[in-house]
C-alpha cells in the first residue's frame, strides 16, 4: 500500500510519485493518530508495541514522506456556529480548474473542495452559520467565480463519520 502526496489547491496531482510501502507497524500508528492526534510519543509506542525511538522515527518518516500531512483539532460544526452544511456541485469550464479552486479556497466557509469526475466537475463542502450565509456564499461568492458555469445545492441534514479506520 502506498499513499500519493496531495497537491496544493490547484495544482496538478498525480505525479506518479508515492512515498514507500506502509508496514503493519505505520498502519497502526496511522490509526491511533488519526483517532487521537494529540497522542504523545511514548503513548503511541505503548499502543503500537514499538520502543519510542522507533516511533518517533517512523513518525518523523511519515512526515517528511508526506504520508501524515499535519495534525489538527476536529470541530463539531453545530455546537461552533455553523449549523447550516451543504454539498455544492459545480460545472466548470473546460480548463479552468487551477483558476476555480484557487478562487474556492479564498470563499469563506467553504471547508472542503475535491475535482470530480462525472457529471459535474467540482464538489465543495460548505458550513455556514445559516442559510442566509449560505445563500451568499453560492450566489454571490461561488456563482460569480470566472469559469464557473452551473451550480447545484444539497443540504445535509445530518452526518458522521464511519468507524472502520483504514488504517487498521
Amino acid at each position: 500500500m502506498s499513499q500519493e502526496t496531495s497537491p496544493a489547491p490547484g495544482e496538478a496531482g498525480g505525479t506518479g510519485r508515492s512515498a514507500g510501502p506502509l508496514d503493519e507497524v505505520d498502519r497502526r500508528i496511522l490509526d491511533e493518530l488519526v483517532r487521537d492526534g494529540r497522542l504523545s510519543i511514548r503513548t503511541l509506542a505503548e499502543r503500537v508495541h514499538v520502543s519510542r525511538t522507533n516511533a518517533y522515527a517512523r513518525v518523523e518518516r511519515l512526515l517528511r514522506d508526506g504520508v501524515l500531512t499535519g495534525f489538527r483539532a476536529q470541530v463539531a460544526p453545530e455546537p461552533a456556529g455553523l449549523g447550516t452544511s451543504a454539498y455544492i456541485a459545480l460545472t466548470i469550464e473546460q480548463n479552468t480548474w487551477r483558476e476555480v479552486s484557487a478562487e474556492l479556497a479564498q470563499v469563506r466557509y467553504v471547508e472542503h473542495v475535491a475535482l470530480l469526475s462525472g457529471e459535474h466537475d467540482v464538489l465543495a463542502l460548505v458550513r455556514a452559520p445559516d442559510n442566509a450565509t449560505l445563500r451568499d456564499v453560492v450566489l454571490e461568492r461561488v456563482q460569480s467565480i470566472a469559469g464557473v458555469l452551473s451550480t447545484r445545492t444539497w443540504l445535509v441534514f445530518e452526518e458522521f463519520d464511519g468507524t472502520q479506520s483504514p488504517w487498521e
